[in-house]
């Protein structure tokens, strides 16, 4: 499994909460528990800023081919991708790795194994908390649904570039795995 984080680069230009989600007054910047942290006053509480989580699905067939999805949203629109998003209220990372599949691909499955996680800078959310799980293909047809516009399964060794350099690294990471969790179905 890996565990990895990357510096979080130029990032300046990432809103900052000016407002407190809970009584709407103004923050302002204290110092609280070893850091310089948005600050409540009126309740006399520090906004934390944790990393969004999300999930990505590495799902191969019979033939070792791996499902892509092709985005049909921004950032990097028309780009392929691995079937994946950000978790809802209430989900755990398993359940969203499984919903993101049957909304992008059409497909149920079932979850192998953890690939890893891996912290990886946004522009938008600051950072974002991606763990990669190996699925393995229950039911459905592949057809493209929610935020994708098309689907296909692509050998290993010929993808098309791949939109986000972490989801490259999960396919990477199961080409690397060793033993009988990372055959593919069938094999």
């Amino acid at each position: 499994m890996t565990l990895t984080t990357e510096p979080s680069g130029n990032l300046t230009g990432r809103p900052v909460k000016r407002h407190c989600p809970f009584c709407g007054r103004r923050l302002s910047n204290r110092f609280w528990e070893g850091a310089l942290r948005r600050f409540c006053r009126h309740c006399n509480l520090p906004i934390y800023e944790n990393p969004i989580p999300a999930v990505c699905a590495v799902v191969p067939d019979d033939r070792g081919r791996l499902l892509l999805v092709r985005r049909g949203v921004e950032p990097k629109i028309g780009a392929w991708c691995l079937p994946g998003g950000f978790m809802e209220l209430g989900e755990t990372p398993e359940t969203a790795a499984l919903r993101e599949l049957q909304e992008e691909a059409g497909l149920n499955g079932r979850i192998a194994s953890l690939l890893g996680l891996y912290a990886t800078p946004s522009r938008l959310y600051h950072t974002i908390l991606l763990a990669g799980y190996l699925v393995m293909p229950e039911d459905g047809r592949p057809r493209p649904g929610d935020d994708a516009t098309a689907v296909g399964w692509f050998d290993g060794d010929d993808l098309p570039t791949i939109a986000f350099d972490r989801h490259l690294a999960f396919i990477r990471d199961f080409q690397n795995r060793k033993g009988p969790e990372a055959q593919a179905p069938g094999r």
